[in-house]
C-alpha cells in the first residue's frame, strides 16, 4: 500500500504530513464496525484469515476495506456481512455516512465514493446461542468460585 502527502496551506512553509493508505483503511474499518447491524467485514477467505489473527491477538480492523488514496481524495470499497434482520439499505447508508465523516474529519481527505458489497446475512443459529450460553456459564462459574 502507498501513502499520501498532505501539504500545508501554500506559503506557510511548515512542512507536510504523510498518511499511509493503511491508516485510511483502518479509520474506515473502525467507523464501519461501530454501525449497528454490521456483523463482520470481508469475504469468506478474509474472515477465515481474520479468525486466525484474532486467535493470536492480532486483529485487523482494516479487513474487508480497500482504499484508493490520491493527493486530496479517497475512494473506499467495503465488503461486509449484515446481521439479520437489519435492513440492508439502512446499514449500507449508515456505513457510507460513517466512512465519509471519519475519513474527512480525521484524515482531511475528501471522500469521492464509498462502494459497499454485502456478501452475506448472518442469521443467529442454535450453535451461536449455545456457544454464548456456554461462555456465559463459564463466566458465572468464574465469578462464583
Amino acid at each position: 500500500m502507498g501513502s499520501t502527502t498532505l501539504s500545508t496551506e501554500p506559503g506557510q512553509g511548515r512542512g507536510s504530513t504523510t498518511i499511509a493508505d493503511a491508516v485510511v483503511a483502518k479509520i474506515a474499518g473502525i467507523a464501519t464496525r461501530e454501525i449497528p447491524g454490521v456483523y463482520a467485514l470481508g469475504g469468506g477467505a478474509a474472515r477465515a484469515l481474520g479468525s486466525l489473527r484474532d486467535a493470536i491477538g492480532q486483529s485487523d480492523v482494516a479487513q474487508g476495506i480497500s482504499v484508493e488514496v490520491g493527493q486530496t481524495q479517497a475512494a473506499v470499497d467495503v465488503t461486509l456481512i449484515v446481521e439479520y434482520p437489519h435492513p440492508l439499505q439502512d446499514v449500507a447508508r449508515s456505513v457510507r455516512d460513517a466512512i465519509y465523516t471519519a475519513v474527512e474529519d480525521l484524515v482531511g481527505l475528501q471522500v469521492t465514493e464509498v462502494n459497499i458489497s454485502i456478501t452475506d446475512v448472518h442469521i443467529p443459529t442454535d450453535d451461536d446461542r449455545n456457544a454464548n450460553d456456554a461462555h456465559q456459564d463459564t463466566q458465572k462459574e468464574a465469578r462464583v468460585s
